[in-house]
């Protein structure tokens, strides 16, 4: 068993873990994309967490059993995961000077995958350390050499009691899209999500213990478990499930490797586009035979010749921050959708906010549904199909809350973005506007949620009260209208007014200033006839 040394006793901060990264990110500056190098630094993050987590457990029980090598060995085969000893991150930074870091790197990876088959199986298929992406043989061995020796520092050791309740792999993968924002991550179409963000979504959605929960565009799944914590802090339970659907591959197993670092074994995350190909169904439903309809026959066919049908899986929680306003969403077989998901209206060509969001309202359960998106606030307003959609959706009575966040809260877009709470069962036919829009911390770049704006927005949402200058709750004949435009302003009237000008104290005051003026200038005119000067 390799082990490590000089470990240090302090928690580790995030901050640690991001500066860590970004220095490996140093390592590939100039030689590689970043498009392509995050992928890297996140795996070495991945296989550097899971090897101090096993050595941390082999260090406990040599305590208890001291040198009993053999029992130790089958005490950690009871573990939630296992480690072979080759594909230990020390294995193979004890040998980062000899040639064939790469491949040794590919072998462990292959390796853990093999051992936890159920948990792992497929995450490391899009991602080759011996790749030549990196360079040649020697370029690749010096810089995968100097990628080991960036995470092998000893303020870098990720032990449980160092990292607490932190989402390394999570907060890590944000970090970098946020750093990247300009280049890799907005190509991708990845928009980072603020943290505050997240957690008012997961809080909005109180999630039960019992719920189903599901992400339909995931990303590294930080959303979900976000939920999934709400859950174990207010119940101390894990009865729930976590469903979500990622479209980029790697993005994809980064999610499947943070599942795996939390814990989170009841989960489902599939790779596929979430419009052009949902994986989240079940069940083999009987069906009717659309050709037998078409001929005319109206005859219910039996259960045993009847032909099986996949629907959409249903949850009880659903959110989500899609990409804004995707031109290339699947536009071209939305007439023909074997789900009826666009049965209310097919969104713009060139827009797919409103494709996510019919999607997600497909996929709510009838009773306890619930779901929050992030969208950009064109989703409010725009008119034409998205008109007609907004309609119906209201005219349903889901919609349920609008809350305009402040610009400059997401990297990857400046443009300030609304959070839309839908619900299968509404207390009510209203629909609660919140103008959250000037409660923030300014940054240079970004702006923050705060803690107390926060507060603000879940209290309003929660006691669904008008809030002067702040929050309104609407009727569907006020939204009628509006010709259903919910743009907010037009509900959340935030108009200060101007106090009342005294014409007279102003001309006093402007006399004033003349008087003291001329008396300026006579002085003036007084020195210069001193200094010879007319």
């Amino acid at each position: 068993m390799n082990n490590k040394t000089n470990t240090p006793s302090a928690p580790v901060s995030q901050d640690a873990i991001n500066a860590a990264v970004w220095a490996a990110c140093d390592t590939f500056r100039g030689t590689v994309d970043p498009s392509i190098y995050k992928d890297f630094v996140l795996t070495t993050l991945f296989l550097k967490f899971v090897s101090d987590v096993w050595l941390d457990h082999y260090d406990t029980y040599k305590k208890q059993y001291g040198d009993q090598s053999e029992l130790i060995t089958e005490m950690l085969k009871s573990e939630r995961f296992v480690l072979p000893a080759s594909a230990n991150f020390y294995a193979l930074h004890n040998q980062r000077h000899t040639p064939g870091n790469g491949e040794r790197i590919d072998k462990a990876l292959h390796a853990i995958e093999e051992a936890n088959i159920s948990k792992l199986r497929d995450v490391f298929q899009d991602i080759s350390f011996n790749s030549n992406k990196l360079g040649d043989e020697q370029q690749k061995n010096d810089i995968l050499r100097h990628l080991l020796e960036d995470f092998a520092k000893p303020e870098l050791d990720l032990s449980p009691s160092r990292v607490g309740q932190l989402d390394v792999i999570g907060n890590a993968y944000e970090f970098l899209i946020k750093n990247f924002a300009s280049t890799s991550g907005k190509k991708a179409g990845e928009f980072y999500t603020p943290p505050e963000v997240s957690a008012l979504m997961a809080r909005l959605m109180a999630p039960q213990e019992g719920d189903e929960i599901c992400d339909p565009t995931c990303g590294s799944g930080s959303l979900l478990m976000k939920c999934g914590r709400l859950i174990r802090e207010n119940t101390g339970s894990r009865k729930y499930a976590l469903y979500g659907q990622e479209a980029i591959g790697s993005t994809w197993a980064l999610a499947k490797m943070n599942m795996f670092l939390h814990g989170e074994d009841n989960h489902r995350i599939e790779w596929g586009d979430t419009i052009r190909n949902p994986k989240l169904l079940e069940g083999d439903v009987p069906g009717y035979d659309f050709f037998a309809a078409v001929r005319g026959e109206k005859k219910k066919p039996s259960p045993a010749t009847a032909p099986k049908l996949q629907l959409l899986k249903h949850f009880d929680i659903v959110v989500a921050n899609p990409p804004f306003s995707l031109e290339k969403w699947g536009f071209e077989g939305a007439d023909a959708d074997r789900f009826s998901r666009f049965r209310r209206g097919v969104p713009p060509r060139t827009k797919g906010d409103y494709a996510f969001i019919l999607h997600m309202i497909e996929t709510m359960k009838p009773g306890t549904g619930r779901m929050a998106v992030v969208v950009p606030h064109g989703v409010l307003f725009r008119g034409a199909a998205e008109g007609r959609i907004r309609q119906k959706l209201i005219e349903e009575n889901l919609l349920d809350i609008v809350i305009g966040l402040p610009e400059k809260l997401f990297y990857g877009t400046g443009i300030p973005a609304a959070v839309l709470v839908f619900r299968k069962n509404k207390a009510d036919d209203k629909v609660l506007f919140i103008d959250a829009s000037r409660d923030f911390e300014a940054g240079k770049n970004q702006n923050m949620l705060r803690e107390a704006d926060l507060q603000r927005i879940l209290a309003t949402a929660f006691t669904r009260q008008a809030v002067d200058k702040y929050a309104y709750l609407a009727t569907p004949a006020e939204i009628a209208e509006n010709d259903f435009n919910l743009n907010i302003p037009r509900y959340v009237d935030t108009f200060e007014e101007e106090a009342e000008i005294d014409l007279m104290a102003v001309r006093r005051e402007r006399e004033q200033l003349k008087a003291e003026l001329a008396s300026l200038e006579a002085q003036m005119a007084v020195y210069l006839k001193e200094l010879g000067y007319e």
